[in-house]
């Protein structure tokens, strides 16, 4: 079963976006239901998916990212997933990329990584700066976005955003040395629109840190449960 949040012992942990502490919820399933059952993390989930059958099947040294209500991630080493002893790790989401000034997140820290590039904090900054409705169609905001390139506020945020995109990225470069990073979550589907601008910001910058490959995660929405059951 795959999961939000830090998974280690059949518990889950710092379910910041939930509110959530601890919760033994191998536990609770397996107590309810009378079946033994296995949880991870879905980002992890995805990630191995990504790492056996998608875009990271060719590299030993990878890291997926999931970039959706928050931003996840899974770190590979020498082609095996990275288990530490402690909790599960590769929380890239809560890597503090803006102290000065930071956003607070719910984590109690401040500046975390997915304040500024989760694909919530997109949309409703998106949607502040159009003045969507809060419960417009994704599709239907990539098209809005596609007609309103010409709105100098949008073209601005469009640029810090992958800016600060940037940021995360490199840092997870500079400390894991990955041959590949893979984005998935809901970013996969506004790539015409940030994926293009987020490489032309990399080779503006190409000579601050030397990249490796960034590519799109290309399982889609079917990772989670494909590596759910690997």
């Amino acid at each position: 079963m795959l999961v939000l949040g830090e998974v280690k012992d059949g518990k889950v942990k710092n379910i910041y976006n939930l509110g959530l502490k601890e919760l033994p919820l191998k536990q609770i399933i397996e107590e309810f239901y009378q079946v033994e059952v296995n949880i991870r993390n879905d980002a992890k989930c995805a990630g191995l998916a990504e790492k056996e059958y998608g875009s990271l099947q060719f590299y030993e040294d990878a890291v997926f990212l999931c970039l959706g209500t928050g931003i996840g991630g899974a770190t590979f080493l020498k082609g095996e997933l990275l288990k530490p002893h402690r909790n599960a790790g590769s929380e890239y989401g809560h890597m503090v990329i803006q102290k000065q000034d930071g956003i607070p997140c719910k984590c109690g820290r401040y500046g975390c990584f997915e304040k500024y590039c989760s694909m919530k904090a997109f949309k409703e900054k998106v949607k502040e700066i159009l003045a969507l409705p809060g419960n417009i169609d994704p599709r239907e905001m990539i098209e809005k976005i596609k007609e309103n390139r010409q709105n100098e506020v949008l073209e601005q945020y469009i640029k810090q955003y992958t800016e600060d995109l940037y940021i995360g990225l490199a840092n997870i470069v500079k400390i894991i040395e990955p041959q590949a990073i893979s984005l998935g979550g809901s970013f996969v589907y506004f790539k015409d629109i940030l994926y293009t601008h987020l490489l032309e910001t990399i080779e503006e910058k190409r000579n601050l840190v030397e990249m490796p490959k960034i590519v799109l995660a290309s399982l889609g929405n079917d990772a989670g449960m494909i590596g759910a059951v690997l």
